[in-house]
């Protein structure tokens, strides 16, 4: 097999492979988690390692010649990088911090770039037992106790949602919301944050903190698919991938119904 796959059959063999990964996590996380520190001092367990390993090798058996960027991989510099039009970008674990808290929000995040653009992600949730999924031409969808259905944004209510992250709020988020409408929030981890506006549960996710390209590509497909947009702060421009050597993102936001102008309700704190 191939990534050349038509992508409705690739999303199934993604899908298959982030359910893999998450039975791999939920072993450690029915035992003793054992706790390390990468060089950047964000924690590491044998989870994150063995989901890894998992999502490789599987990856490298649709296409062994398609490149693949993990965060438990090694470190590629972006003269290796800048020339790939296709590859695989990963997150074995996001949200290792709420594994280690068990609170059940953290995720696989796989997702496939073309040119920059997220085309198919697949978001996994195994102790929520809930995935969330999408491809460019096949649709977005939320998978549940066997059953799929297709997922959209919604039109922004006269009292939206915003969703913002469970463990890494900061004072740049709240000034940046300081002009908000009035509006409900919840809070999540992980990519749980994009799905939560890609289902309609939210309109809004803001984030001004730090985040890595394999945090968010799948869950920008998934969200991007269902109807939003995706943009990076302060210049509210499209938020893209592999084009600088830096891996960190900027601040972004994930809006879901683009027409509702948050642009303008917040462009005092913009």
């Amino acid at each position: 097999m191939n990534s050349q796959l038509p992508l409705p059959s690739l999303l199934e063999q993604t899908l298959r492979i982030a359910r893999d990964a998450g039975a791999a996590i939920m072993q450690v996380y029915a035992s003793d988690i054992a706790v390390t520190q990468k060089d950047d001092r964000s924690p590491l367990t044998q989870a994150d390692l063995a989901a890894n390993r998992l999502i490789t090798d599987d990856l490298a058996k649709l296409d062994p010649l398609l490149p693949l960027l993990s965060e438990e991989g090694a470190a590629l510099p972006f003269a290796t990088r800048q020339g790939w039009l296709r590859y695989w970008l990963v997150d074995p674990l996001d949200g290792t911090k709420e594994f280690i808290k068990r609170n059940d929000e953290f995720t696989v995040n796989i997702a496939l770039i073309e040119n920059g653009v997220p085309i198919l992600g697949v978001v996994h949730a195994p102790a929520l037992k809930v995935t969330y999924l999408a491809a460019r031409g096949v649709g977005a969808f939320r998978e549940r106790d066997g059953a799929r259905v297709a997922i959209t944004t919604r039109r922004t209510p006269a009292h939206p949602c915003l969703v913002v992250s469970k463990s890494h709020r900061d004072a740049a988020l709240d000034a940046f919301l300081k002009h908000a409408p009035a509006h409900d929030e919840a809070s999540r981890g992980s990519s749980l944050k994009f799905c939560l506006v890609a289902e309609g549960s939210a309109d809004f996710y803001p984030r001004t903190g730090p985040t890595s390209e394999w945090d968010t590509g799948a869950g920008q497909c998934v969200a991007e698919i269902a109807g939003a947009t995706v943009l990076t702060l302060p210049e509210w421009a499209p938020l893209r991938y592999n084009g600088k050597e830096s891996l960190l993102n900027p601040g972004f936001v994930v809006i879901g119904d683009p027409a509702y102008g948050w642009r303008d309700k917040l462009k005092a704190a913009a």
